[in-house]
């Protein structure tokens, strides 16, 4: 196997803040190969936005800053990149669809104008080729009329039409890699299955990898190859999306799926919450972060981080008694 498209090496961001330090993404590390789908899940506030927008360097100075790690995508260093550098990396080699389109977009421009500029910029297209790519692109991502759609604003799309243009934007140049973060909030669910499907299958095409973000389990368990679940800042467990959702190592990762409905469920048959409220990113614990949320906690956890170690071939957890869990 050769060299990982994506390599993140013990990354870390913190952001200065009046209640103090906050460490928002703290030791994350992993790999991502060409044509791979890697999911990023945990609850609000686990660090998995923060993580993809330290990728791209994207963070605010001030308040935040990158303290630590290497990320490096084919190659290349993105974090020891000068400025002009990294601008021509993002939104051409690497394209992220942010979270909610009608703050991205762009109110002033027409959509169309908006999808061609990376391809006028990055690719030298004229503004007329570019153009006509950017109607081509609207209907690859299947938006009805795309021809005349070019000249709409983004107020005048639906909120599934609006996703799709920040899809067909992400694709304008033909990306290695695609970051999507929660690509399908506020979405119905039909319109969810129809983006989530759509993403699938244009990255499979081209061969690009893709970072999915998102707390939704069950888009996991269909679209993702591999699993990092986050929480407090760090990775608790990771490893290919079959084996996590069979043989789940970590208490954390046990609550998540514990907490869904399921169709084999009983009639009448209770859900099962995590207790408690996810950590304070300012004054984490000494130990496990979830310790305090943890019904197997024991004094170890409380005093020592455990570290993100081998439970079976290819699976991680940062758990004392992952061995145990397995049992």
């Amino acid at each position: 196997m050769g060299a990982p498209l994506l390599s993140v090496r013990h990354l870390s961001t913190e952001f200065r803040t009046e209640r103090g330090t906050v460490k928002a993404v703290d030791d994350v590390s992993f790999d991502l190969a060409a044509g791979e789908t890697l999911a990023i899940v945990g609850e609000s506030g686990s660090g998995k936005s923060i993580t993809a927008m330290s990728i791209l360097r994207l963070i605010p100075q001030p308040p935040g800053r990158i303290t630590a790690g290497e990320v490096v995508f084919d190659g290349q260093d993105l974090l020891k990149l000068g400025d002009q550098a990294i601008r021509a990396i993002r939104g051409n080699r690497i394209a992220m669809i942010f979270q909610e389109p009608m703050s991205s977009l762009n109110p002033s421009l027409t959509v169309g104008l908006q999808i061609a500029e990376p391809i006028n910029l990055h690719r030298k297209t004229p503004w007329a080729a570019a153009m006509d790519k950017a109607a081509e692109l609207l209907g690859r991502v299947r938006l009805p009329d795309a021809k005349s759609r070019v000249k709409s604003y983004p107020h005048q799309f639906s909120g599934g039409m609006r996703q799709r243009a920040m899809i067909a934007m992400a694709l304008a140049c033909q990306p290695q890699l695609i970051i999507a973060d929660e690509p399908t909030t506020a979405l119905d669910v039909t319109v969810q299955a129809q983006i989530l499907a759509l993403l699938k299958e244009v990255t499979r095409a081209a061969n690009s990898a893709l970072i999915l973000i998102t707390h939704d389990l069950g888009v996991v368990a269909r679209y993702a190859d591999r699993v990092c679940v986050m929480y407090g800042g760090r990775i608790v467990e990771a490893g290919p999306a079959r084996e996590i959702y069979a043989r789940p190592r970590h208490p954390y990762t046990i609550g998540l799926m514990a907490s869904i409905p399921r169709l084999d469920q009983e009639a009448g048959q209770r859900l099962v919450p995590i207790e408690g409220q996810p950590p304070n990113l300012a004054q984490l614990p000494p130990g496990c972060a979830f310790a305090p949320r943890c019904q197997r906690a024991a004094d170890v956890c409380r005093r020592e981080r455990p570290p993100l170690a081998q439970a079976s071939p290819g699976h991680l957890s940062a758990c004392h008694f992952h061995a145990q869990l397995h049992a």
